[in-house]
Order: C-alpha cells, then structure tokens, then sequence
C-alpha cells in the first residue's frame, strides 16, 4: 500500500519520542538518534534527521548508521501513520467468521421483483447471489465474496424505507470485514469499474460490463482499503462511475488520492442529468452505460498538458534584458530571457560583482525593477558602486589627495538626481536583519519582493553567502546549494523573472567544460539558462577581462574562445570595443559634461 509522507508525521514522531529537534535545510535534524541514543554521547548528538520532503531517515553514526523511511518507523515503534496505513502493515483488528454456502445462494422471487423494477435482470441478480430475507422479504440481502470466492461481508437494504417508521434504510452484518461489493465476479485485471452503490454495480454489470464493484458503506466509508489494496492494485486502469451531485462525483478524489492506478472518470455529459449509474439504467437504457464507460477520461495530471495544447512562441521574439554589451546581446539574441536562472561565473576579485551590478543599472534603464541580495558588500557600499556606474565618468569628480592617490566623488546634485531615478525601481536586501535561517528568509524575501513590488530582475552576489554554510552535522552544503538553486529555477519560471546568481569558480580548474569549473553544486550549472565567465586572462591587461558564453539553453550559440571587455576604474563600468563607455542613462537629460562651477567643491 502507498504510503504518502507528510511532514506531520515526522514531527508527531519527535513528539512521541520526546525528542528535540531543530530544521536544517530540508532536514528534521533530532538531538538524539531514537534508536541508538542508550549509547549516544554528548559529543554524538544530532546525528539522526528525517528528510521533510521524502520521509527517509538516517543515523550517520558508524555503529548505528539505520536508514529507512516513515513506514519503518512506525513498525519498529508502533507509531500510527493513521487507521489505513496501520492496518494494511500490521494488521490488529479481528473480524467475525462468516460461513461460505457450499453452493451459489439462489435469488427469492421477492429480491428478482424489485431488482427486476431497477433495470436489473434475474440472470444479474442470480450471478451476484442477490436474496431477500425470509421473514422480513422487503430486505434484500448483498453477499460481499472476496477475490476467493470467501464471503466476507454482508450488507442489508430495505426496500420499502420509510424515515417515519425505519431506522435505517441500509446497514451492515455487525464485525464483518469489509471488502468491495462483486469481487468474486471480476475476471482478469484489466479495467475495474467502481460505483458507491450495489444497485449500480448491479446496473453496469447489467449493461454486459465485467468487473463491476462497490463500495460496501458509501463514499464516506473507506476502511475495505487495506484488504483490498493489494488486489485493486493489479488493474491496469480504475473507472470511477460515482454518485453524481452538485457538480461533484463522489468516491473520485478518494481513489485518486490512495491507488496508484490509472484512474479514469465517468464524464459529467453521460449522467445525462441523472445521479447514478441505475438512474441512467432505467431513464436511458443499457446503452447509456456502455457509453459512460467506454467514454470515460484519464484524470488531468497536476501540471502536464498536452504538447498540442502549448501555445507556439517565437523564441527569439521574447522579452529580454539587454545587457548593454553589444557583443553578449548579439549571442544571446537580444539579451538575458526571463524565466530562468543565470549564473555568472569568475574567480575571487575578477570582477563579477561589477559586472552583475551594471546588469541591473541596464535593467532600470529599461524599465525594469530589480531585487539585489549582496552578501558581501553592505548596502551602502552597493550604492556607491551601483551610482559610480549610473553617473558614468564624465559625471564623477576626482582631486588628488596629499598622498599621491586619487578620490572620486559624485555631486550632491547629481546623488540626489540619480537616486530619484531609481527610486522604487531597484531594492536590497538588508543585511543588517538576518534571521536564524538566512537561506528561507532570503526565498522568501524575493518571493514577497516580485509580488508586492513587481521586480522582474533579481541578482544574488553570491551563492556562497546566500544560503547558511554553518550546517549542522550530517547536512551536505552541495546539497542544500542544490535545493536552494532549484527553488531558485522555479521562483524563476514561475514569475518569468529573470535571476542572476553570481559563483565562484573552482580554485583548481580541472576540467575542459566551462560549466564544470564552477564550484559547488552540479545543479547550479544544470539549471542555469545562461552561464557566462568573466575572468582576468595573464594575455590581457591588467584593465581587462575575458568573458565567455558556456551556456546559452535559449538559443543554443556559445561563445568559447571569448570576448575581450574593459573596465574603466573611475567609472566602474565594464564596456567592449563596440560599446559605449560614455552612454548616458536617462537619469541626466544632458549633454553629460557639467561645469565644475556648478557643482559643489569637492575640496574642503
């Protein structure tokens, strides 16, 4: 039987073992193993977690080192994952021993009579063994057989319910256990039809359709599961054929939810306005039947549709960020897209946090907001950076100071004017509040930062300093980057938000693919859309860089060998031979000279 985890139950566990726990990544880290902490020391605590998106547990100690998952553990303690999962594994309830006749139980004439004013033929009520009660000849009596032909359950109805006189108009043979209606009936495992009631099974069997079963004690009633499980399993596809009211099917979402079959559903079009499958029956004929299986439809899988159904874009048609490097634009057809995860890439003080930064003052001239996490910089120095680069050179003083170097500065005027362009067009994180766990603050941050400011642009410098490295034992930090990247990817895609994430290279490349040579996680460069390099080369000047295009899953072109870009120190800005190192963004409306008459003395 298919247990489905819930992170309940993991805790519900700590709770019934009273033990502490803490979250580390996607890990229920305990303070003590469950099963070896007789002869845990202090210095072995923590060793032991459950992995909240799967259930699997391990113990990393050597001499214990269990492994398992949520059903292991509620064998070995006894603890309860629910009734139906219970009793499926460890059987406890006993049930009454019903006697099997020796012979087929033949109909009474008062049974064949009233099934006979449902639709329901002498042939079908003879085949389901279907009899009336002797002394009480309006009960009609249903014999559950299971698949060996063994009776299990017996189910009584009265006829002539009136709710003035009767107390019940259905009820059951007390401590029997509980099977599917006509399983002694079914022939081969090829399609099995449930229905709620045993009339309409009664009414699909009667159509001529084999393997016809219903529920024993209604839609609500789902305690036939574990002795039923492993039998119901072995169908290649399941027909729900419910009670159908107030636009709902009954039984549908139940066997969805607990059986790994192919489920299939009777269409809402072939009740014909009825409520069940013996109202169809009666109003409409055995051939409405027969058409409300055969036209039954697979239930939509949650997130697949149809490749037909997807409507055709022009991929090189879609919105894109231009990066304002005329060459990178050219291979990337326009820009960085939106919608997925892109990883810039270089060794420590190479330049790639200027180059990411100047992506986003590109992003604010195009219009588009931008969400920037700089781990390593505090938000006041992102500015000075980030306005260096807004100004461009011809806006920025310098004056030598007495020890030879020299210092920059930006007017009062043009800060002001600068930052009012931007403003409520680029936001950071504070780095000042940081909680225990930085990694889901920091996704949920950028989550609430696109939905209440609609930024389109995120940049994360860096990966390193994004997620909690001081792991706790038995927390692997390639994969908390992985999880972490792929919650990215899918922030990404779900918001068509375009993500930049900035990476460390390997220390000591030893590989040929590019990709490869970023550190960490290999899902980082598996998820990526785009993954450039920038990099100083020992060919090159000091002033200058190398960037290469090892990735490019839109349109597919790279660019290996690379292209050469400069950086200009009083600006900040990084340009190539056919970009403009002048370009004016729209914060300044004029020819971007200014006199320095006009601008506050830079000199005390």
């Amino acid at each position: 039987m298919n247990y489905e985890f819930r992170e309940e139950d993991a805790y519900s566990f700590a709770r019934n073992q009273g033990i502490e726990t803490k979250i580390s990544g996607n890990e229920l880290m305990f303070k003590t193993c469950p099963y070896c902490r007789p002869k845990a020391t202090k210095g072995n605590t923590r060793t032991f977690s459950i992995n909240l998106s799967t259930g699997q547990f391990k113990c990393l100690r050597a001499s214990c080192g269990v492994t398992g998952n949520m059903v292991t553990i509620a064998k070995d303690f006894g603890f309860s994952l629910g009734t139906e999962v219970d009793e499926y594994y460890s059987p406890k309830k006993r049930y009454k021993r019903l006697k099997t006749p020796d012979n087929p139980i033949v109909p009474k004439p008062r049974a064949i009579e009233y099934l006979n004013s449902r639709g329901i033929s002498e042939s079908t009520a003879k085949r389901y063994e279907i009899t009336n009660q002797t002394e009480h000849e309006n009960v009609l009596v249903f014999p559950f057989y299971d698949e060996n032909g063994k009776l299990q359950f017996v189910k009584y109805r009265n006829t002539k319910y009136d709710p003035d006189k009767n107390e019940s108009k259905e009820w059951c043979e007390k401590d029997c256990k509980p099977i599917l209606f006509g399983m002694k009936q079914c022939v081969g495992f090829k399609r099995l039809i449930v229905t709620e009631g045993q009339i309409d099974s009664l009414s699909v069997a009667e159509a001529g359709l084999d393997n016809a079963v219903s529920v024993p004690t209604g839609c609500n009633g789902f305690t036939w599961v574990p002795y039923c499980w492993d039998w119901v399993s072995k169908f290649e596809e399941i027909v729900v054929f419910g009670d159908f009211e107030k636009n709902h099917m009954t039984l549908l979402d139940d066997f969805k939810r607990r059986f790994p079959n192919k489920i299939k559903a009777v269409q809402e079009s072939n009740y014909l306005g009825c409520k069940d499958a013996n109202e169809i029956l009666r109003t409409h004929g055995k051939k409405a039947i027969l058409d409300a299986v055969e036209n039954a439809q697979p239930l939509p899988v949650r997130r697949v549709k149809d490749l037909s159904d997807v409507k055709q874009v022009d991929i090189y048609k879609l919105p894109k960020l231009k990066t304002g490097l005329y060459d990178l634009d050219k291979i990337l057809h326009g820009g960085f897209p939106f919608g997925q995860v892109h990883i810039i890439a270089g060794k420590r003080g190479d330049g790639k946090s200027t180059l990411a930064s100047e992506l986003v003052v590109n992003a604010t001239e195009q219009g588009y907001r931008s969400f920037v996490y700089s781990g390593e910089l505090p938000t006041y120095l992102f500015k000075s950076w980030f306005d260096f680069q807004t100004a461009g050179k011809n806006h920025i003083i310098e004056s030598s100071r007495p020890d030879g170097s020299v210092s920059r500065i930006i007017s009062d005027t043009n800060s002001t004017m600068i930052s009012n362009w931007y403003h409520e067009k680029v936001f950071v994180y504070d780095t000042s509040i940081i909680d225990d766990d930085e990694q889901e603050d920091l996704l949920k941050t950028i989550k609430d930062s696109i939905m209440q400011y609609g930024t389109r642009v995120i940049l994360i410098d860096n990966l390193m300093t994004a997620i909690d490295l001081d792991a706790e034992e038995g927390s692997n930090t390639y994969d908390r980057q992985g999880r972490f990247v792929k919650k990215l990817a899918k922030i990404a895609l779900r918001f068509d938000v375009a993500i930049f994430l900035v990476a460390h290279k390997r220390k000591n490349n030893y590989s040929t693919d590019a990709n490869d040579e970023i550190s960490g996680s290999g899902d980082i460069s598996n998820l990526a859309g785009v993954i450039i390099s920038y990099d100083r080369d020992n060919e090159l000047e000091p002033s200058k860089r190398r960037l290469i295009v090892s990735k490019n899953r839109l349109i597919g072109k790279l660019e290996l060998t690379g292209y050469i870009l400069s950086y200009d120190e009083k600006s900040k800005r990084i340009y190539g031979e056919k970009d403009d190192l002048n370009f004016q963004y729209g914060w300044d409306k004029s020819d971007g000279f200014v006199s320095v008459d006009e601008e506050e003395t830079p000199f005390d």
